[in-house]
C-alpha cells in the first residue's frame, strides 16, 4: 500500500512569496494571499472556489460528489484520510472536485474496508491536496468574507511560479453564471439497478444489493447524480433509467416512467436552467410525480417562476438542522449547495415545506394539488445521518397514487 511522504514541520503561513522550508504545496488566493503547506495526491494545479465542509466522516464520498465541480474543499475536521480509501465509497466514476485542504498529515489507513492510502487514491484520480494548513483560520475567512477563488498547486520539488498562480486565481470567473451540469452529466442513457449496501452475517457477501422485483420505473435527469441517491430509489422498488441533463421532456416521457427524478448537481441553477427549466415545466404538466434534490430542487423552483441567488458561503456538512414545517419534526441533514431559492420569489400555489434552522433559508417545497416536491439537502446520507430517507418513501407513495 503506498503511503504519503513522512510528515515535516508545519509550514502554513500567509507570508512571503518564496516557499518556506519543507513546503511542497501552496493555496494562492485571489487577493494575493499565499497559504503554504505539504502536498499530497497528484502533482497538478487546480483553480476554483474554496469552500469548507464540516463533516466528520465520509471524505471520499464528499470528494467524489459531482456537486463539488469547480470547488476546492477545506475539511474542518482535522483527521482526514485516517480510514483510507476504497472502491465502494465512490459517488461517481471521475471526481469533479478540484482538490482538498487538510489540517493534519494523512496517517496510514486504519479501517478494515480500506484498500488504498488517501495520498495514493488522490493521485490515482488526479486530485491535489495540501496538508499542514490552519483550516480553522481559513474557515473563518470564508465565513466572514465569502468563498474566495484560489489556485491550488502540489509541486513535489518545491518550485512554484507564484505570480502565475496569483494571476490564475484572480482571473478565475467564479461559479455565478456557470453551467457545470454539462461537465458532470452522463452522455448516454443507461439503466441503474444497484441498491443499498447490505451487511451479511459472515461478512463475505457484503455489498450493494439489487431489488429483485421492481414495481416502478423512474427516469432520473442526471445533472450530477450521486450513486447513493440512485441506490435509494432502487431500494424503494424502482428500476432507474438515467438520462443526460439535456434530455427533452418528450424523450423522458417516451420511457413511460411512473415518476421523474431531478438530480443534484453543481454550478449556477439559472445557467443550467436555460435548457432544463422548459423541459421541467413540460414534465410538471404531464402529471407525473416529480422529486428534486439540490440543483434539481432549485431548477424546479425556477420552473415554477421563482428566482435563485448565490449564497455568501453555502451549506456544506452533515450536521445541518432542518425543520419539516408540515410535521413539526427536526431532521439533521447532509448538505452541499452554494445557491438558494430567493426568499419571497415563490408564486402562489407553492408551499415551503422545510426550512434551515441555521439561517431560515428554504430547504423544501411542494406544489399544491400536484405530485411534485423537492428538497435542498441530500436525503441519501452519503455521508451523513439517515433522518431524511423517508423522502424516498414519499416519492414512492406518490407513484403508488
Amino acid at each position: 500500500m503506498n503511503v504519503a511522504p513522512a510528515p515535516q514541520t508545519a509550514t502554513d503561513t500567509t507570508g512571503p512569496d518564496s516557499p518556506p522550508p519543507g513546503a511542497t504545496a501552496v493555496l494562492a488566493l485571489s487577493d494575493g494571499t499565499l497559504i503554504w503547506g505539504r502536498g499530497l495526491g497528484a502533482p497538478v494545479t487546480r483553480v476554483g472556489e474554496v469552500c469548507f465542509n464540516t463533516s466528520m466522516t465520509g471524505y471520499q464520498e464528499i470528494l467524489t460528489d459531482p456537486s463539488y465541480a469547480g470547488q476546492i474543499i477545506t475539511f474542518t475536521f482535522p483527521h482526514i484520510g485516517n480510514v483510507g480509501a476504497n472502491t465502494d465509497d465512490m459517488e461517481t466514476v471521475t471526481p469533479a472536485s478540484l482538490g482538498c485542504v487538510l489540517r493534519a498529515d494523512v496517517t496510514d489507513p486504519s479501517n478494515y474496508r480500506a484498500n488504498r492510502h488517501l495520498h495514493d487514491w488522490l493521485a490515482s484520480v488526479d486530485l491535489p491536496g495540501i496538508a499542514g494548513v490552519d483550516t480553522r483560520r481559513l474557515t473563518r475567512r470564508i465565513r466572514d468574507g465569502g468563498a474566495p477563488h484560489a489556485a491550488l498547486q502540489h509541486s513535489p520539488d518545491g518550485t512554484f511560479d507564484v505570480p502565475a498562480l496569483k494571476k490564475l486565481a484572480a482571473e478565475w470567473p467564479g461559479l455565478a453564471g456557470m453551467d457545470l451540469a454539462r461537465t458532470v452529466s452522463c452522455t448516454q442513457t443507461y439503466a441503474w439497478d444497484s441498491g443499498l449496501w447490505s451487511f451479511a452475517d459472515d461478512g463475505a457477501n457484503d455489498g450493494f444489493k439489487p431489488t429483485a422485483n421492481a414495481e416502478f420505473h423512474v427516469v432520473a435527469m442526471d445533472f450530477g447524480a450521486k450513486r447513493n441517491i440512485l441506490r435509494n430509489l432502487v431500494a424503494q422498488g424502482c428500476r432507474v433509467t438515467v438520462v443526460p441533463a439535456e434530455t427533452t421532456a418528450d424523450e423522458i416521457l417516451a420511457h413511460n416512467p411512473d415518476g421523474v427524478f431531478l438530480a443534484n448537481g453543481p454550478g449556477d441553477p439559472s445557467a443550467t436552467g436555460a435548457y432544463a427549466v422548459p423541459e421541467i415545466k413540460k414534465l410538471m404538466d404531464s402529471g407525473k410525480p416529480l422529486f428534486g434534490i439540490c440543483l434539481g430542487h432549485q431548477m424546479l423552483a425556477l420552473a415554477l417562476g421563482a428566482k435563485t441567488e448565490k449564497m455568501h458561503m453555502g451549506h456544506r456538512g452533515a450536521n445541518h438542522p432542518v425543520k419539516d414545517l408540515i410535521t413539526g419534526k427536526v431532521e439533521i441533514t447532509s448538505q452541499n449547495h452554494g445557491f438558494v431559492i430567493q426568499e419571497g420569489s415563490l408564486p402562489d400555489g407553492v408551499t415551503v415545506t422545510h426550512r434551515s434552522l441555521f439561517d431560515g433559508s428554504i430547504e423544501g417545497l411542494s406544489v399544491d394539488g400536484k405530485p411534485v416536491f423537492s428538497v435542498q439537502y441530500h436525503p441519501e446520507a452519503s455521508p451523513g445521518p439517515m433522518d431524511s430517507h423517508y423522502l424516498f418513501a414519499r416519492f414512492r407513495e406518490l407513484m403508488e397514487g
